[in-house]
């Protein structure tokens, strides 16, 4: 590389994660393909539109790759339908709001310092400047499981058009069948976020919200799933919300996709369909429970009891109520083992702060 001001700096990043120890759950490492794909010529072409519908010419290989992304997410995901523009999971989840909502209309999703996340209602967010959204939690944060009664009662009075299953922090399964009967109940959409578990659900391990009647789902394609960093919105069989979600993402919110990270992400999907990704899912799961056992051993206060997927809650103040989290981080980083401060249920410390930590295997 001529730069050798940024070659450095990438040297140094590629032996810090080489060297260290990585338990940021929403990061991964991806293939040498993936990494290829991502740094292709695919860079140097705009491509605004769809499909043999651009409107620039010369997209004889972009419609290809497009469509070959857009073909083996919805053979992932048994789904008729899948956007793969998206440049990552917040403008995703915008433009399914966009897409379905009008300004002022009620959104229900889980309440951040439960597990939730910024984009399903955090007040500093641009989504809930537009929206209203209401929230569900969990009943008792020692077990995770989430107040299904209340949630029925709070969308009884509040009358959501969108409820959203999904988090950035929580441990345990989600009864997605009890989220369908509720909006049946209050005539809402479905959205499942699945940003964190979109490698768990693709490699057979966790439950596809599909199966249990979700409208759409909306996912990063990196941490589990192990792509590029980018983001992709699935419908299950509604031709019409499908095409309203591509408008809603051009021209709605992005002009012309990222054709590198696109090609990424086919080559991503490609292999999450292989026998190896299957076992490296399934391993995720027994790493995690090997996690969650020492730290049980170890009278370690976690978030709902324990975890179901890949990543844990560990509450600090349980052992050590004077150490915060961003203290903790800090810590860690110096033994080269990297994770991030989380706040807890009921944490009285700021996020930058902090009274919790987040770890990912």
């Amino acid at each position: 590389m001529k730069d050798k001001k940024i070659e450095k700096l990438i040297k140094g990043e590629a032996l810090r994660q080489k060297e260290g120890l990585e338990l940021i759950p929403s990061e991964n490492y991806v293939s040498a393909d993936v990494l290829e794909a991502n740094g292709s010529i695919f860079t140097n072409k705009y491509s605004e539109g769809y499909p043999g519908r651009r409107y620039y010419g010369g997209q004889e290989w972009t419609d290809q790759v497009e469509s070959l992304a857009i073909e083996r997410a919805c053979k992932l995901f048994k789904c008729k339908f899948a956007n793969v523009q998206p440049h990552s999971g917040a403008p995703a989840n915008l433009a399914v709001y966009g897409a379905l909502l009008s300004p002022g209309d009620t959104v229900m999703g889980m309440d951040l310092s439960h597990g939730g996340h910024l984009t399903h209602g955090h007040p500093m967010t641009l989504p809930a400047k537009i929206y209203k959204f209401v929230t569900y939690k969990m009943k008792n944060p020692d077990t995770g499981e989430i107040d299904y009664e209340d949630m029925l009662r709070v969308a009884k009075e509040t009358k959501p058009k969108l409820i959203i299953a999904g988090f950035s922090a929580y441990p345990r399964t989600l009864d997605y069948k009890k989220f369908v009967a509720i909006a049946k109940e209050v005539g809402a959409i479905t959205m499942a976020d699945m940003a964190h578990i979109a490698g768990l659900i693709a490699g057979g391990v966790l439950r596809n919200p599909f199966d249990d009647g979700f409208d759409i789902i909306t996912s990063t394609t990196h941490k589990t799933l192990r792509g590029p960093r980018g983001g992709i919105i699935l419908t299950r069989a509604d031709e019409e919300i499908a095409k309203k979600i591509d408008k809603a993402i051009f021209p709605g919110i992005q002009g012309g996709p990222h054709m590198h990270t696109i090609a990424a992400k086919a080559v991503a999907f490609g292999e999450a369909m292989t026998p190896k990704f299957k076992k490296y899912a399934g391993q995720v799961l027994k790493n995690a429970k090997a996690m969650e056992k020492v730290l049980k051993k170890n009278n370690v206060r976690m978030i709902g009891g324990g975890t179901d997927n890949h990543l844990m809650l560990i509450d600090l103040r349980s052992k050590h109520p004077d150490l915060t989290g961003r203290e903790a981080e800090n810590a860690l980083i110096k033994a080269d083992i990297t994770t991030n401060k989380n706040m807890v249920p009921f944490d009285s410390r700021s996020a930058f702060v902090t009274s919790g930590i987040r770890w990912g295997v």
